[in-house]
């Protein structure tokens, strides 16, 4: 069995949904206190076992490749201030195995992942939305990559979701839950309307995909939003081989929506050790005015 080694992160959209902020700057870049929101997916990615990373971008991404790159000067600045601490959060972004190559076309989630092929090759591999954090004992990527070790089948994280929001994700049709939390699949929707929602189990940000997928991608006619979708060529996957979908039971921050990303800050922002407790004091504060 080949070892999950390498994940890729689609990072190619225009992030109209944050304007004007992401006019001119990555959305991937926009901070949750004070990292940026890719930072915590590639975190995840490397405390999950993963060796290499594919970052997926598109024109205006460029301030990815840099903050992941070394910054001399400011390396040197630090160091020479003693700001020890500083210099270690900055140094820990530089020593981690990114790679890039950009999406020319908005052809859709399907047509992102399609350009790792080259990358990936013949192995299994992990793809990681950056709308979607997730924070559990275990990574979700490290859960996923458990699953594979026992089923040797490609898995998708899901996760229950209100039945009136269905047609903002792909769905599962379950067959039967196979152990705790694993479901073996019947097929995939992408973004049903509720009355047609075969389950509340909606598709999350993480995927464990067998290389099998690219050449149903590469054969692949555009499916919603005239696009190609990653959802649709994973149930024509499940056509040939098994495909399973883990259940997500920890804490998910949906950051690509204006309301999840202030949450975020919020919460991450009370558990920081720098401002926590003055947060803490300034919420209730506000809170009695209210």
């Amino acid at each position: 069995m080949k070892k999950v080694r390498k994940a890729i992160i689609p990072a190619a959209g225009l992030g109209t949904r944050f304007l004007p902020a992401t006019k001119a700057i990555a959305k991937e870049m926009l901070p949750i206190v004070d990292k940026p929101t890719i930072q915590f997916i590639v975190e995840e990615a490397i405390a999950s076992g993963i060796e290499d990373i594919l970052v997926v971008t598109g024109k205006g991404k460029r301030p990815i490749e840099d903050h992941f790159d070394a910054n001399l000067a400011l390396e040197q600045n630090l160091a020479e201030k003693n700001k020890t601490e500083l210099l270690a959060l900055v140094e820990a972004t530089t020593a981690i195995n990114l790679h890039f190559i950009r999406q020319k076309h908005p052809l859709g989630l399907g047509h992102a992942v399609l350009q790792a092929k080259a990358f990936v090759g013949d192995e299994p591999f992990i793809v990681m939305l950056g709308d979607d954090i997730m924070e559990d004992k275990v990574p979700l990527t490290k859960q996923l990559i458990d699953d594979y070790e026992q089923t040797q089948a490609s898995t998708l994280a899901v996760m229950k979701v209100p039945h009136n929001e269905t047609s903002k994700y792909g769905i599962i049709n379950p067959n039967k839950e196979v152990s705790k939390g694993l479901y073996d699949v019947n097929s995939f929707v992408e973004k049903p309307k509720p009355e047609d929602a075969p389950s509340d189990l909606a598709i999350i940000g993480r995927y464990l995909l067998k290389p099998e997928i690219f050449e149903i991608l590469e054969n692949q006619t555009p499916g919603a939003g005239n696009e190609i979708q990653l959802t649709d060529a994973i149930d024509s996957l499940n056509k040939i081989q098994r495909v399973f979908a883990h259940e997500f039971t920890g804490k998910r921050y949906d950051v690509g929506d204006k309301l999840g990303m202030v949450e975020a800050n919020v919460e991450m922002g009370l558990k920081h050790p720098e401002i926590g407790e003055e947060l803490k004091a300034y919420i209730k504060r506000l809170a009695a005015t209210l």
